[in-house]
């Protein structure tokens, strides 16, 4: 792979991205592509003049043409959800703005992996793969990405342990359909049911009470708590973004929560959707079905009839 990445979409998520890939030192070359071109040149200026202390990339503002090479590329354009308005009230619009972009960026690239971040992102990683023909393996959604780490982050502190040693996800939709998948939350392989019991000493280690509910309320609402205050969310998501991209240049499988377009998978086809998959440097090689409970399963495909419900009523 040539370590090239492409970023279309210059603004506060997609800039946030750039500077995260290059503070990580994931990247060898980032081109970002903006209809706002002065932006784009004004980031790109920004962040290279950041490499003598962060890592070596090469970045500038380019062109589709310049996106030649690339091993992966970004998708972050559309119009930004604003305070009280839903993602799914976005998705004719940023539908729209994708079909503008799809035919001129799969033109030069296109054996790239596509990663989507733009908003509603089940749908944009869907109608990208029914517009392109693009394999769906190299078509991904970030999808309940972000929501895992706003559980884990949640989970983390009312266990009072390391974020990194909380494994747990939330499924399906990136959105208001989601859900937690409780039956397959665990610390360091312990059962998140069975964890406080196997505490020798509780006195020292804090577990705080909480309800199922209070968390699954704090992970679908964080998104809009953090539009309120500054306008946007783009810290998480680009955290999410770099572990994706470093997912793809890694040799190992990589286990993530994406988006990718369902074939079966709990009963549930043609539409896209978050269920964990093993991620390389072919896409996704594989989706995973843990078990579930009869109760998650039933989640999962009301999850998936939601964004159908929707796609049903959008032009494509």
């Amino acid at each position: 792979m040539n370590n090239k990445v492409t970023i279309i979409g210059a603004g506060s998520v997609g800039a946030t991205v750039a500077y995260t890939l290059v503070a990580m030192g994931s990247v060898a070359e980032i081109v970002l592509i903006d209809v706002n071109e002065p932006k784009a040149q004004g980031e790109a200026l920004d962040i290279r003049q950041a490499t003598p202390y962060l890592s070596p990339v090469k970045i500038y503002c380019g062109t589709y043409e310049d996106a030649v090479g690339s091993d992966i590329v970004i998708i972050t354009s559309g119009v930004g959800r604003k305070p009280g308005q839903s993602r799914i009230d976005l998705t004719q619009t940023n539908v729209n703005i994708l079909k503008s972009i799809a035919p001129q960026i799969v033109k030069y690239v296109p054996d790239a992996l596509y990663l989507f971040v733009a908003n509603p992102v089940d749908i944009l990683t869907y109608v990208f793969c029914k517009l392109t023909g693009v394999p769906k393996n190299r078509v991904i959604g970030t999808g309940t990405t972000l929501d895992s780490i706003r559980l884990r982050t949640r989970l983390s502190e009312l266990y009072s342990v390391n974020q990194k040693q909380v494994h747990a996800y939330v499924l399906g939709e990136h959105g208001d359909s989601s859900f937690v998948a409780w039956s397959a939350a665990d610390i360091s392989g312990i059962p998140l049911a069975q964890y406080e019991n196997t505490l020798t000493d509780k006195s020292d280690v804090k577990v705080t009470p909480y309800t199922r509910d209070e968390v699954e309320q704090y992970v679908k609402k964080s998104g809009g708590q953090i539009i309120a205050g500054k306008g946007a969310t783009f810290y998480g998501v680009a955290a999410c973004v770099a572990q994706i991209v470093n997912s793809i240049y890694s040799s190992a499988y990589t286990i993530l929560p994406v988006s990718t377009v369902l074939e079966g998978e709990y009963g549930i086809s043609d539409v896209a959707l978050s269920t964990l998959c093993a991620i390389s440097n072919e896409g996704v090689v594989t989706t995973l079905t843990p078990n579930l409970s009869d109760e998650e399963v039933e989640k999962m495909k009301q999850s998936a009839e939601v964004l159908k419900g929707v796609i049903a009523q959008i032009e494509i």
